[in-house]
């Protein structure tokens, strides 16, 4: 199942029309902030902002995608390297190699229209985390009243929809997991103590369920915003596997992080019931 967003006229031309954007005219140029780059039609990850540098061609400019996110065709100039988005083929722009750069050597030269931007902090400066284990309304639950924790949402992420509905991610089709994104302060806590407690209140060695809820929608994972919420998770997983857990928890990019319905939000403190399926157990 698959649906994109909503064009305007000027993405269209971009994205759909393969056409290119006046050099110094876009928003990410000069753009810095740490997070994920994905695609403006499907949400796909693309891009870490840590693979962003300066190279004054009047675009965006990668030194290296993410695995398996862009797919490369002759241009029809027969002189120069499309590129595109994986997904949905949606246009990004060229692809150069050999002009020294950076020590990769390579330079994906992208229209800021064809992308979106996922960041890892807000304004005020709090880092975001994003979590799927299950059920969203056990986690949120007990990751909420964590020490340095500002903020906790249910929602949905990593599906191939773009705006789901809770209905549409229980069906299992969209490829969406529920998830949670915490906002914390990084003065107060870090993110290796809020991904301890994520995997220490569910069960990361079921895959694709978590107790009596089974489907893709209900996974284990990571959804890493930066080179060093990911380096964080792997050491976890590590040392759990170490310790003989067969961790199931996948680690992702992160892409669009959507809001659930009002009425999955603090769902436990609206209804007084507890968690079925979640329970804090010290596995570190």
């Amino acid at each position: 199942m698959k649906r994109y967003r909503t064009l305007n006229s000027k993405e269209h031309h971009i994205l759909v029309e393969k056409g290119t954007e006046a050099p110094g005219s876009g928003e990410y140029e000069h753009f810095s902030s740490p997070g994920v780059y994905v695609c403006k039609r499907c949400d796909a990850p693309l891009y870490l902002s840590l693979d962003k540098f300066a190279s004054s061609c009047g675009w965006p400019s990668f030194d290296e995608e993410l695995p398996d996110a862009v797919l490369r065709k002759p241009d029809a100039d027969g002189r120069r390297t499309e590129i595109l988005c994986k997904r949905c083929e949606a246009h990004l722009g060229h692809v150069f190699s050999g002009e020294g750069y950076t020590a990769k050597n390579l330079r994906h030269c992208v229209n800021s229209l064809s992308l979106l931007f996922v960041p890892a902090f807000t304004k005020e400066g709090y880092e975001r985390g994003i979590f799927a284990g299950g059920c969203f309304w056990g986690v949120e639950h007990l990751m909420k009243s964590a020490p340095g924790v500002m903020h906790v949402h249910s929602g949905y992420i990593g599906g191939t929809v773009v705006n789901p509905t809770y209905e549409e991610v229980c069906s299992g089709q969209t490829g969406h997991a529920e998830a949670v994104e915490v906002v914390f302060d990084p003065k107060l806590t870090s993110f290796e103590t809020l991904a301890k407690l994520f995997f220490e209140i569910h069960d990361a060695t079921q895959m694709n369920r978590q107790g009596p809820d089974i489907g893709v929608q209900y996974r284990s994972a990571i959804f890493y915003l930066t080179k060093e919420q990911k380096q964080t998770s792997l050491r976890l997983i590590e040392m759990l596997r170490k310790k003989g857990l067969n961790i199931a928890t996948a680690l992702s990019p992160a892409s669009v992080f959507y809001k659930a319905e009002e009425y999955h939000q603090q769902y436990y403190e609206k209804t007084g019931k507890e968690p079925y399926c979640h329970r804090r157990v010290a596995i570190f």
